[in-house]
């Protein structure tokens, strides 16, 4: 098998969680393959952690990482995400990683593939990576994404996507999902299973379970602030789009287009949005069964609200009590102590 060489560009800022998550998860996959392989077979990934200038970077917390000079290759370029504890910080052109979005854009130019983690798939935008490709990020920050740069396909929901030799991964722990799937590609599938069993990891299909919409920035557009108040006051009633579109004094397709070019999102997408999101809130923390959820959040039938729940969010509503309600969680922990 031919070795797959990563180069990972670090900066000032970065997360060093993600650096080392990647890069410590691949050395375990080499250590893996030549325990089954032999000592004298290749390894199956050569990782370097570079910079633009080489040397050492302050990652975020200002823990030191030393680099290597970054050079232009055809090797996968991996991008971490940065420090985001200033909430506009992905809202606004990163002035300071200008010379990282160049080196990313001569890069791929060049031919070499590239991949972000987190909320470094603002970086591969700024290099123009995203345009016209489907891609993802940290939940918390898609809108973001899909206002700052409309040419981008933001898929909130995402774990992983591939589009065209362009990767981009979910929140924070997706690195390790990154891992996964390279380590799939690289290794055998024997190979791949010690490793992912070794380590307690598996590809996850999408971060939509953990998505809360109520941590998320609100819209920016003062139309459409408006429309999500009045909608959310009338969360439990049936959706009804004149009616919506008269107490604003506005056509619907005026009222659609106002709203969708705001916050990327329909009306009804919104409203779904925040009836599941209050659906999750009961089946976190309360004991009300499924039907007398579904009729809390606004809807009549449980298997359209069943459906609905499992499109956005990847499990069924019971699925979803048994992996977040406290008193499942708590139950488990007891049980794990006897």
């Amino acid at each position: 098998m031919t070795v797959k060489k990563i180069d990972v560009l670090a900066y000032d800022g970065c997360i060093g969680m993600e650096v080392f998550g990647l890069c410590d998860t691949l050395l375990l996959a080499n250590r893996i393959a030549a325990a089954m392989r032999g000592a004298a077979a290749e390894p199956l990934f050569e990782v370097r952690i570079t910079s633009v200038a080489g040397g050492t970077i302050l990652a975020a917390g200002g823990i030191g990482i030393g680099t290597q000079k970054f050079r232009s290759s055809k090797n996968l370029l991996v991008i971490p995400g940065m420090d985001v504890s200033d909430r506009n910080g992905c809202t606004r052109p990163h002035e300071k990683l200008a010379a990282e979005v160049k080196a990313i854009a001569h890069a791929h130019a060049r031919g070499a593939p590239v991949a972000s983690m987190c909320v470094g798939a603002f970086l591969l935008a700024e290099a123009g990576l995203l345009d016209g490709r489907r891609a993802t990020t940290s939940w918390m920050f898609a809108a973001d994404l899909a206002r700052r740069f409309p040419l981008a396909r933001v898929d909130v929901a995402a774990m992983v996507v591939e589009d065209d030799g362009v990767i981009t991964t979910g929140s924070f722990t997706a690195t390790f999902d990154l891992a996964v799937r390279l380590i799939r590609q690289a290794a055998t599938p024997k190979e791949a299973r010690a490793v992912e069993r070794t380590a307690l990891l598996n590809l996850r299909a999408s971060q939509a379970p953990y998505i809360d919409t109520s941590m998320t920035a609100a819209p920016s557009g003062r139309f459409s602030d408006n429309v999500h108040r009045w909608l959310s006051a009338n969360q439990s009633k049936p959706y009804d789009l004149s009616l919506l579109s008269a107490a604003f004094h506005v056509s619907a397709r005026t009222m659609l287009r106002r709203v969708k070019v705001e916050t990327g999102q329909t009306p009804l997408e919104y409203l779904q949005g925040e009836r599941i999101n209050m659906a999750k809130r009961l089946l976190e923390s309360g004991t009300l069964s499924v039907a007398q959820i579904t009729e809390r959040v606004g809807y009549l039938d449980v298997a359209t609200f069943s459906t609905l729940f499992k499109r956005l969010t990847g499990q069924s509503p019971a699925q979803y009590r048994r992996s977040f309600n406290v008193h499942t969680v708590d139950a488990d922990r007891k049980l794990t102590r006897l």
